[in-house]
């Protein structure tokens, strides 16, 4: 298929519906490719610019990002810069298509992408990260306080929903749980989904907490290092804006 053509069918796929992934094989095209033609395609119209730097507001994806990079994120020299980088598991490739379609938006740069076993690293590069994400420091993050700046506690404030959603897909897992009852009439089990979100950092297990409470989720901390949330109503309302994983 001509290159062009190939183009125009993967923007056929992805308009339907179709997940980028799924796109690609069908097209026997590679996945990163298709983010190349994504930057092309915009020319030198997709700029570097710092919201915070400029004083502008940020992109609505800005919080989700926030999320991303507090579970599974981290900052680092890269030449002159400063790299992001966001491990995103291989088994659902529509979350990483959001983590690297917010990296773009936010910071206007271009996406890398680098395969792991297991996983992929998204990553892009801009001096300006330690701006916009200033919890970047030296260090593990669970080793050094990690607290949301006041431009930042406002956005979350307004809309904290983005926030849980970044945190959930990067360090938390939607499973069911199976209960057993042993009747009179012989044993019976029925199956009820919950959330759990783990992070040995306290500080980013407050935040998470924090955020549910803004939209009165129920939650415990049912170990150490972990989240549960398992009330029918607080697993609803959370599946209104996250779900399982894909």
């Amino acid at each position: 298929m001509h290159p062009q053509s190939t183009r125009d069918a993967l923007k056929r796929l992805l308009n339907a519906g179709v997940s980028r992934r799924e796109a690609c094989r069908q097209l026997q095209v590679d996945y990163s490719t298709t983010f190349n033609w994504d930057r092309n395609s915009r020319g030198r119209a997709h700029t570097v610019v710092c919201f915070r730097c400029a004083d502008l507001t940020p992109h609505p994806t800005y919080t989700y990002l926030l999320g991303q990079y507090l579970g599974d994120g981290c900052i680092s020299r890269s030449g002159r810069s400063m790299a992001l980088r966001i491990a995103c598991c291989d088994w659902y490739p529509e979350i990483m298509t959001e983590v690297a379609t917010a990296m773009k938006s936010v910071a206007g740069t271009r996406v890398h992408f680098t395969r792991k076993v297991g996983c992929t690293m998204v990553s892009a590069a801009t001096i300006h990260w330690k701006c916009m994400l200033p919890q970047h420091g030296p260090g593990l993050k669970h080793t050094r306080p990690i607290v949301l700046a006041d431009w930042q506690l406002d956005l979350v404030r307004a809309d904290p929903r983005p926030l849980i959603r970044g945190l959930i897909q990067s360090d938390a897992c939607r499973a069911m749980n199976t209960i057993h009852h042993n009747l009179p009439g012989g044993r019976r089990s029925y199956q009820y989904p919950r959330y759990f979100f783990s992070n040995v950092s306290d500080d980013i297990r407050g935040i998470f907490t924090d955020a549910l409470d803004l939209l009165d989720i129920d939650w415990k901390q049912n170990r150490w290092n972990s989240i549960s949330v398992a009330k029918r109503d607080a697993v609803a309302a959370l599946d209104e804006f996250v779900g399982p994983k894909s």
